[in-house]
């Protein structure tokens, strides 16, 4: 049950419960497909703000996966380059907003009425950048935020220069472990001192995504999300580490038995081709979620390719799987169904052992089994070809 637990609400997990206790399989479908539905639906706001020159901007484009360059990016500058709260969606998956907001203390946006300005009550959580010491507006703000019963955190963004300059003056004594002890305890002794309790800070350098506290935070504000929000957060995360595939694999591996139900009629116990009555083009829409995930579609991969400096095909020559490699189409996915069913068609039965909910119902349909495998075959090779993507990158 873990895996329904951890997206589906406990209201529909009874609701589906019930209609299988009642034999009822077309109705307990349905309402599995409606909640996957009510689930990629559902919106994600996330803020960020701070001081002009911090960073913002470029941190809604990180959070994006999204170069500064690129089209519809956030625009960046070394001056405030946001006038008006500004949303931007996510390429890949559009509920997921990111908001540009103005600098707190600007003309417009004063500290006394900053929230009311810029509407706060439509945010899940803020992050607060700052690029030296916390000062007293980002304080007075984190206040008002966590009076309101909101989430934030802060980020201590160019920890690079900080590190450049402490090794080009401390030559002999320089310790880049030691430096970063230091910018951290110096942050949050001073947001304490500020009346912020328990601040969570994080230490970022935007031109070396892959080091220091990026990773840190996105768990962190993963965790504080609310349950029916984290997926598609998760899913959304730009695959720049080789824990967060695996975040992914794991969490899509506990939803494969949710869409092989829902595009399986389970209503025939016959093996015949016939009956293999599947929704193909539910499963094309899969299948490429998988592939955005893994950021393996060919826009991510362009994208991957530019952020760490290789050409396209050299990430392109690590990939394996020929499933892969293939373009995501109906008569794609039927073929695949067609070739697991001749494999392999009493695997769906052991299947019905140790998929959550569905016990017995696995033996009504022979299609369930059979799409179940093909998912979780396809999933684990496109998780192993996006390692080796992602370590290829980084080399």
């Amino acid at each position: 049950m873990d895996g329904i637990h951890n997206i589906i609400p406990e209201d529909v997990v009874q609701e589906i419960n019930s209609a299988l206790g009642d034999g009822d399989l077309n109705k307990a479908t349905e309402r599995l497909r409606e909640s996957l539905i009510e689930i990629e639906n559902t919106p994600l706001h996330i803020a960020v703000t701070g001081e002009s020159g911090t960073g913002k901007s470029t941190l809604v484009n990180v959070l994006r996966d999204m170069g500064d360059e690129e089209e519809g990016s956030a625009k960046t500058g070394v001056v405030e380059t946001t006038m008006e709260p500004t949303p931007y969606t996510h390429p890949k998956y559009p509920n997921v907003t990111v908001w540009d907001l103005p600098g707190i203390g600007t003309p417009k946006f004063v500290a006394e009425n900053y929230l009311e300005s810029v509407e706060f009550s439509r945010y899940d959580f803020f992050v607060i950048m700052s690029s030296e010491r916390f000062k007293e507006n980002d304080i007075d703000l984190a206040k008002a935020i966590q009076a309101m019963d909101k989430k934030f955190f802060f980020v201590r963004s160019k920890v690079d220069n900080d590190l450049h300059a402490s090794e080009v003056r401390r030559k002999k004594t320089y310790s880049e472990e030691g430096v970063l002890r230091e910018i951290r305890e110096n942050c949050v002794k001073n947001l304490i001192d500020g009346g912020i309790t328990e601040p969570k800070v994080f230490l970022l350098s935007l031109l070396e995504l892959d080091k220091y506290d990026l990773e840190e935070m996105q768990e962190t504000l993963e965790k504080e999300l609310p349950e029916h929000k984290r997926h598609m957060f998760l899913m959304s995360l730009p695959n720049i580490s080789l824990p967060i595939l695996e975040k992914k694999r794991r969490a899509l591996k506990k939803d494969i038995w949710k869409f092989a139900t829902v595009c399986s009629t389970m209503a025939t116990a016959s093996v015949r081709r016939s009956s293999l009555t599947c929704d193909v083009a539910f499963l094309v829409v899969v299948m490429v979620m998988y592939q955005k995930a893994f950021g393996l579609d060919k826009e991510s991969l362009k994208n991957l390719a530019n952020k760490f400096g290789k050409a396209v095909d050299e990430l392109r020559s690590v990939i394996r799987s020929p499933l892969v490699k293939q373009e995501i189409n109906k008569e794609f996915v039927a073929n695949l169904l067609t070739m697991e069913s001749t494999r392999n068609l009493r695997r769906a039965q052991k299947i019905a052992g140790y998929v959550p909910v569905l016990g017995t119902m696995v033996a009504g349909g022979i299609s369930f089994g059979v799409t179940y495998s093909m998912l979780n075959d396809y999933l684990e090779e496109i998780a192993e070809d996006a390692v080796r993507v992602l370590t290829k990158a980084l080399e």
